[in-house]
């Protein structure tokens, strides 16, 4: 079985990337996007186990200091990790995995997974991701400015990624993750089934 590709997608908030991979989880098979584990509150309409693994301080520290996670990092005054055992199962039953997190925890993976796919998305102007934010309900104008000032920092990090996709219109940006997803895919295939002799002459 071929194993799965490891991707990490990362956004300053509001740019849509949880919409994004939702979409796309639903609508291309063989994907498996990795539930973070958490410190935050869990917000109206979230699911432990689907949206996050909501813990405590306490619990978030212990898996910290016995090697758990893969990446983890402190994002608006909350901590955030991924795990290492079900990224690494998923792959190896041939899914493909994204990791939603930030710039800080894209480094981190990458030092594991040299091979990891990064893709960066961004709104089309800062006047729309201030719009989307508002447009939540959730925070006064404080906790606004501040997501806009983690958002410069974030984006400031976009190069770092192998894939730029702008959040303008949904559907095209969509299709376009789509599109990253598929021609990986093939090119994966492609180059297995072409040194498919040789690969069987070196391990007969």
């Amino acid at each position: 079985m071929m194993r799965g590709q490891l991707y990490i997608i990362a956004a300053p908030s509001g740019a849509g990337k949880t919409s994004l991979v939702k979409a796309l989880h639903e609508h291309l098979p063989g994907i498996a996007v990795s539930v973070s584990h958490t410190t935050r509150a869990m917000r109206p309409g979230e699911d432990a186990g689907v949206h996050y693994h909501f813990v405590d301080h306490a619990h978030f520290e212990r898996m910290v200091a016995e090697g758990e996670f893969l990446e983890h990092a402190r994002v608006f005054d909350n901590f955030y990790g991924t795990a290492k055992s079900s990224v690494e199962s998923n792959l190896a039953a041939g899914q493909d995995v994204i990791l939603e997190i930030d710039w800080q925890g894209a480094q981190q993976v990458r030092a594991a997974f040299p091979d990891a796919l990064g893709i960066f998305i961004l709104p089309p102007a800062r006047e729309v991701l201030e719009s989307r934010l508002r447009g939540r309900g959730q925070d006064d104008d404080q906790i606004i400015a501040r997501r806009m000032r983690d958002a410069t920092t974030e984006m400031q990090h976009y190069a770092e990624f192998d894939y730029l996709l702008i959040n303008d219109v949904f559907e095209e940006a969509l299709r376009e993750l789509a599109c990253i997803f598929r021609a990986n895919r093939s090119r994966r295939v492609r180059s297995a089934e072409r040194h498919a002799r040789l690969i069987k002459d070196l391990l007969a």
